[in-house]
């Protein structure tokens, strides 16, 4: 998947929000942690506000259907 392609999904997600919405959202983010790595994950999280939507905060990895914090804080 492409970054762009999970902008625009994520951005749908968002913009429901809602417990079923973070869940599709965490396995799309876990293909472009796959995909793109890390890095990639955290700037969507920025871009797209998903900390103030899902509560999820750069750092934070996708693991199939888990969102696992960032230990650092």
């Amino acid at each position: 998947m492409t970054l762009e392609k999970a902008r625009q999904l994520l951005k749908v997600q968002a913009d429901f929000g809602g417990f079923y919405n973070a869940n599709a959202s965490k396995l799309i983010l876990a293909e472009v942690q796959r995909e793109h790595g890390q890095e990639a994950v955290d700037t969507l999280i920025r871009e797209l506000r998903l900390d103030e939507v899902f509560g999820w905060e750069p750092g934070t990895r996708f693991e199939g259907s888990l969102a696992v914090p960032n230990k650092r804080r």
